[in-house]
C-alpha cells in the first residue's frame, strides 16, 4: 500500500518555495517590529502597496512550484469547488460580530487533501471572495498570505488521530487560527490606522517589547470582539459539521484517488490497468 500524498504533492521545490513564502510573509507582516528610523517607511504611506506588491509575487511563485509538483485536473476541480464554497460563505457571513465560516472550508480542505492544498486553497478562496464582493486592495495578499497559513497547518496536522480527538483537534486548531488571522491582519495595517502621538501608536525604533505592547493594547482595544466571534464560530462550526463534512471529503479523495491505493492491487501495476485487461480479456472457444 501507498503512503497518501495530498491531491498536491509537496516537492523539493515546491518545499522551498513555501519556506521562502512563509519567510518573505513574517517580514511583510512584522516588519513594523523591526523598523528602524529613517528608512523611509515609518511614515511612508506606499509601504503597504510595496509589501502587498511583495507578497503578490511571492504567491505567484509558491502557486507555481505548487504546479510544477504534480497537481493534476482532479485537484484543480475539487480546489475550484472548495473556492467557489469558501468565497461564496464568506461575504453570508462576515459582518455580524466577527462571524466567519470561510475558515471551516479551509482548515477541512487542507487536513483531508494535504498541506500544499491547504496552501493554495487559502489563496484562492480570499481571491474569489475579493473578485465577488469587490474587497481588492493592499490588504488582499495579507489575507490571502494568513488564510494561506491557517490552510497549510491544518494539512501538518497528525495525520493518525481521528473520530472525536480529531474533531477536538480541529475545533482548537480553528479557534487558535482564526483568533491569530485578526490579529495578523492588525498588524499589516496597524503603523497607519491611528497616526502618531497615541499611546497605541507604532513608534519606528522602538524596542520590540514596548511596540509589541502598545499592539496587544491596539488589537484589544479595536478587534477583540471581532477576533473572538470569529474563532467561536470556527470552533463551533468545526465541532458541528467537521465529521460529517471529513467523511464527505475523504470520499471524494478516495474517489479521485487522492488517497492510498487499495491493497489487492499489484504493487508493479499502480494503476490496474494489467488487471483490468486479465480479467475483461476474451477467451478463446475450446
Amino acid at each position: 500500500m501507498r503512503r497518501q500524498h495530498g491531491a498536491l504533492p509537496l516537492g523539493r521545490r515546491t518545499v522551498l518555495a513555501l519556506v521562502l513564502a512563509s519567510l518573505a510573509g513574517l517580514l511583510a507582516f512584522g516588519w513594523p517590529l523591526v523598523l528602524s528610523p529613517g528608512s523611509g517607511l515609518e511614515h511612508g504611506t506606499d509601504a503597504p502597496l510595496v509589501l502587498a506588491a511583495v507578497l503578490v509575487a511571492v504567491i505567484a511563485v509558491v502557486m507555481v512550484a505548487l504546479g510544477d509538483g504534480g497537481i493534476d485536473v482532479k485537484a484543480i476541480a475539487v480546489l475550484g469547488l472548495l473556492s467557489a464554497v469558501g468565497a461564496v460563505l464568506r461575504p453570508l457571513s462576515a459582518g455580524t460580530a466577527g462571524i466567519e465560516t470561510v475558515f471551516v472550508v479551509i482548515i477541512l480542505g487542507g487536513r483531508v487533501f494535504g498541506p500544499g492544498f491547504g496552501f493554495a486553497l487559502g489563496s484562492t478562496t480570499i481571491f474569489a471572495s475579493a473578485l465577488i464582493t469587490g474587497g481588492v486592495g493592499p490588504w488582499m495578499p495579507f489575507q490571502m498570505l494568513a488564510a494561506s497559513w491557517l490552510g497549510l497547518g491544518a494539512g501538518l496536522l497528525p495525520r493518525r488521530v481521528r473520530g472525536r480527538r480529531e474533531i477536538l483537534l480541529l475545533a482548537a486548531y480553528g479557534a487558535v487560527g482564526a483568533f491569530a488571522f485578526g490579529w495578523s491582519m492588525n498588524l499589516s495595517f496597524w503603523p497607519f490606522q491611528i497616526g502618531s502621538g497615541t499611546s497605541l501608536s507604532f513608534v519606528a525604533g522602538d524596542p520590540v517589547v514596548d511596540n509589541l505592547r502598545r499592539f496587544v493594547l491596539y488589537s484589544a482595544a479595536t478587534s477583540l470582539g471581532w477576533d473572538l466571534g470569529r474563532a467561536v464560530t470556527t470552533c463551533l462550526g468545526l465541532a458541528v459539521l467537521g465529521r460529517p463534512l471529513l467523511a464527505a471529503l475523504r470520499r471524494t479523495a478516495a474517489r479521485a484517488s487522492f488517497g492510498p491505493l487499495p491493497p489487492s492491487r499489484e504493487p508493479d501495476d499502480p494503476d490496474g490497468s494489467d488487471a483490468t485487461r486479465r480479467v475483461h480479456a476474451p477467451t478463446s472457444p475450446a
